[in-house]
């Protein structure tokens, strides 16, 4: 089994959740928007952010900042509000020290995905990145796998490994891309999708079943 896995990065490496609400509350601050524009903003960038949702808020709520401004200042305060624990950055590291080639295919704009890489200090232990809007598309679409696995230098025809939290886009995904796959316990499990080769509760624990594979 060739030494490479790739992670999602929101909800897997990262902690979206938190950093989406202190970004969302401090844009809002800083551009003294409505409580309403607030709430519209928070289900808008629930799931996912690119700038047309800021193009959409601009025109909802007729602001006099453009909607260009909004968008950077949202990907600016996202980079310095989204947080990687220190134990998983040493798990990253570990890997790297074992020789493990390491690639991050995320749904999700380039240039807030590859912000958030650098703010939490994951980029320098990446081999090579891959986000939905580098082609616009998304996981589970095989394509994306393919141009993670050729950013990192390697071939999905050698294997690897997957690690991710969503079922359909990770798991399902990496099955369809030919990689093992460790499932991030959490979201619903969608019927008739096959099972993960391992289950685990955290993103270190996936690490140490990789760094304990002997196959």
């Amino acid at each position: 089994m060739s030494r490479v896995v790739f992670f999602d990065l929101d909800g897997t490496l990262a902690d979206r959740q938190s950093a989406l609400s202190d970004a969302v509350t401090s844009l809002c601050r800083s551009r003294a928007l409505s409580a309403d524009a607030e709430q519209w903003l928070r289900t808008a960038l629930a799931e996912r952010a690119t700038a047309d949702d800021f193009a959409r808020l601009q025109k909802a709520f007729g602001l006099k900042v453009s909607a260009a401004d909004l968008w950077q200042e949202y990907v600016d305060l996202m980079a310095a509000a989204v947080t990687c624990r220190p134990g998983v950055l040493e798990g990253l590291a570990r890997l790297r020290a074992d020789s493990w080639t390491i690639g991050v295919i995320t749904n999700g704009a380039s240039d807030i995905q590859r912000a958030k890489l650098a703010g939490t200090g994951l980029a320098p232990l990446v081999d090579g990145v891959a986000a939905s809007g580098d082609l616009e598309i998304r996981k589970p679409d095989r394509r994306l796998f393919e141009l993670g696995a050729t950013r990192c230098g390697v071939s999905l025809a050698d294997g690897g490994w997957m690690v991710g939290d969503n079922p359909t886009g990770d798991i399902g995904g990496g099955h369809q891309a030919g990689l093992r796959t460790i499932w991030l316990r959490g979201r619903p499990w969608p019927d008739g999708l096959p099972a993960a080769h391992h289950v685990v509760d955290d993103v270190t624990d996936a690490i140490n079943i990789l760094l304990n594979e002997t196959e």
